[in-house]
């Protein structure tokens, strides 16, 4: 790979997946559907130059010197440096001059192309925008003489060392896969419609000559100040040093029964029926690990800040106070708003700037109604979970499961992605309904395989004796058995 100097897009994200920013006196093609985002992109790319005093060029034939300003001003942007050039204002291409960039049989393409470089010679930018190349491909009216005028425009381009971004709606029947081939790196933005909620954009790099780029698709948001693009998330790239050790949770009974506590570096999984207490349970390792002096990040998708602080503090948590001391950071998810690669952002910041060392996500069911299918969410969840992994961080994470007693379903089997799963369950006996708690799986080291009963209570979580006079809890409707286990028999 090249080790070419490189010019800066000022979006962040998007210059981590292009490996540093774009190789500089280059020309470029960034293609997306009307919508996508492709002039806010140009107009940052512009302005990061003007920030470091590189004369700039936009060159327009869709828009208006007043459309860009407006677009501009909607983000907060001064223009101030950006040498605009309409080429739809020219007196070639008047209608009283019988020129129109609307009618390509009345036009000639070379007075346009005069005019453009006629422009060059005068403002001599060190970064240019040509939008768009829709209005272009009229105007050449036959693909072989539109190629070669692209060609010309990047040997100009070239022989004047300036980095250019091409626009195109992609208009073209098929794609225009001869101008891909032209340009030295090509850039698609995107946009998707799910049935319900706001719109989702994803970028992909389609090429970029000698650069080891990332590869895949990027979600990104168009918001006030430009795009924010939130590369995707390649766990193996993460890997640091860290104490593997035991986070307990403050309750004795519990963190026996977990085997001493939750193992930093791993992922814990809490399943259930909704109401059994998960989210409680969860809360106490994140409490007592905040309250020892480190720093944990909890997100939420299926409630409110205000109802899980009340939850919290009905138990005897005081997680408002934790948060108020900078210890703990809640986080209240939209899934129908926030995309999966906005949601690993967020989760990266917590984890990288706040050095958050317990991180729970409440729940999974939230987060797999962010995605479009549930293969997706799988993929998701391992590379996070391996990032996490690697980070030296401990994953907590809930999946409420459907139905009350006897027989749960989840929406998704992911438990084979966790280090270790606690099991909730609701069950019958002698006239009330109770909780039983029980850990089936942990690779990290040996736990009880016994069956508890899970008291909630406004003092906090207890966990009793081992249910050995019952026999079926997991079915919701056990037996009583008061003998107990028979010799040699495990207790249940």
């Amino acid at each position: 790979m090249i080790s070419s100097p490189r010019v800066d897009t000022s979006i962040p994200g998007l210059d981590a997946i292009l490996g540093g920013g774009l190789p500089e006196h280059r020309l470029y093609l960034v293609e997306g559907d009307p919508g996508t985002g492709k002039t806010t992109l140009a107009l940052q790319f512009l302005l990061a130059g003007v920030r470091r005093g590189e004369p700039a060029l936009y060159v327009t034939l869709s828009e208006t010197h007043d459309e860009l300003r407006a677009v501009a001003e909607s983000h907060g942007w001064s223009l101030d440096g950006v040498a605009i050039h309409e080429l739809s204002s020219d007196a070639s291409l008047r209608a009283d001059t019988q020129y129109t960039v609307f009618h390509p049989s009345e036009v000639e393409l070379g007075d346009t192309m005069n005019t453009v470089m006629a422009t060059l010679e005068r403002v001599r930018p060190r970064r240019v925008v040509f939008d768009s190349l829709s209005e272009m491909r009229l105007l050449a009216r036959d693909p072989l003489r539109y190629r070669r005028q692209i060609l010309a425009l990047k040997q100009f381009f070239g022989g004047h060392d300036c980095t250019v971004l091409l626009l195109d709606d992609r208009t073209a029947p098929g794609g225009d896969l001869q101008l891909q081939s032209l340009a030295h790196g090509v850039v698609r933005l995107e946009t998707l419609l799910p049935e319900f909620g706001g719109a989702r954009r994803r970028l992909r790099v389609i090429k970029l000559r000698g650069v080891a780029y990332t590869e895949g698709y990027h979600d990104y948001m168009i918001r006030t100040g430009g795009l924010d693009v939130f590369p995707r998330l390649v766990a193996a790239e993460h890997n640091v040093p860290y104490a593997r050790e035991t986070v307990a949770s403050g309750v004795p009974a519990l963190d026996a029964l977990v085997g001493g506590g939750l193992v930093r570096g791993t992922s814990t999984l809490i399943m259930g029926p909704a109401g059994s207490g998960k989210s409680l349970l969860a809360s106490h390792f994140v409490y007592a690990a905040a309250a020892r002096g480190e720093r944990a990040a909890v997100f939420i998708f299926d409630e409110g800040i205000g109802t899980y602080f009340a939850g919290t503090s009905g138990v005897g948590l005081d997680m408002p106070g934790l948060a108020n001391a900078g210890r703990l950071t809640v986080q209240q998810i939209d899934p129908a708003e926030l995309s999966p690669g906005e949601f690993v952002a967020r989760v990266r910041e917590s984890v990288e700037r706040d050095d958050a060392r317990v991180v729970m996500i409440d729940s999974l069911n939230g987060y797999l109604s962010a995605m479009p299918d549930e293969r997706l969410l799988s993929l998701h969840l391992h590379e996070l979970f391996s990032y996490l992994r690697q980070r030296g961080v401990l994953t907590i994470s809930i999946m409420s499961q459907h139905g009350m007693l006897g027989h749960m379903q989840s929406p998704i089997d992911v438990s084979y992605l966790a280090d270790a799963v606690i099991m909730l369950r609701f069950f019958e006996a002698q006239g009330a309904i109770r909780k039983a708690i029980s850990m089936v799986k942990r690779r990290a080291g040996s736990h009880e395989s016994t069956i508890r009963e899970l008291h909630i209570a406004s003092s906090g979580i207890t966990v009793g004796e081992p249910l050995t006079s019952f026999r079926g809890i997991l079915t919701g409707v056990p037996q009583f058995d008061p003998r107990g286990p028979s010799d040699g028999e495990p207790a249940r």
